[in-house]
């Protein structure tokens, strides 16, 4: 059976639908009304073999509202898909190269939200994507997927290659934690439910 999800988000300051499917192709069709977040969303299904679908409108025009939105809503389609998270690897991590930069990702998908953010960027915008909106995104993902997430970025020349491997890092790792491993049948805790 795939595991798959739909989720509608409306607020007073946004609406996003998000489709997922998490033994996809790496297909995706993403339309954020941010071009550069939409290439990252692509990268995430592309590299993750996630099918991903996020449709969006940004009611109060406010690019934080919207770019944090869309990583809860996407957290919400991740842990709503996973169901009772039996089976799955728990947790994941990729190195990352892209160019002159490298990104580190390392996810467990164990009911704890944290999130630990080492990467900084130059730029405050690349692509039309506030920068500083990068880590609002992921803190909005961790927290509705009830996950620990730790992304590092030692190093790394351009703005848009720094946020690219994190992306690319990212959606591997939380691939092997989403897949399902040798334990097949049971829940991958010692307390018995995540």
């Amino acid at each position: 059976m795939a595991r798959k999800s739909s989720i509608k988000r409306k607020t007073k300051e946004t609406d996003i639908k998000v489709d997922l499917t998490i033994e996809g192709k790496g297909k995706s069709n993403n339309k954020t009304t941010i071009k550069f977040l939409d290439h990252m969303l692509d990268l995430l299904a592309k590299h993750g073999l996630f099918d991903l679908k996020v449709k969006t409108r940004s009611l109060d025009k406010d690019q934080h509202h919207l770019v944090e939105d869309i990583g809860i809503a996407l957290g919400q389609a991740f842990n709503k898909a996973l169901g009772n998270k039996k089976g799955i690897n728990r947790a994941g991590y990729f190195v990352m190269p892209m160019d002159e930069s490298l990104a580190i990702a390392a996810v467990d998908i164990g009911g704890r939200p944290y999130l630990k953010f080492d990467a900084e960027f130059k730029d405050k915008a690349v692509g039309g994507l506030e920068t500083e909106l990068v880590e609002d995104f992921f803190q909005g993902f961790v927290n509705n997927l009830q996950c620990n997430l730790h992304i590092q970025l030692p190093y790394g020349r351009t703005t848009h290659h720094r946020i690219e491997a994190i992306f690319k890092s990212f959606s591997r790792a939380l691939s092997m934690a989403c897949e399902i491993g040798r334990i097949k049948d049971k829940i991958p805790s010692t307390k018995g439910k995540i």
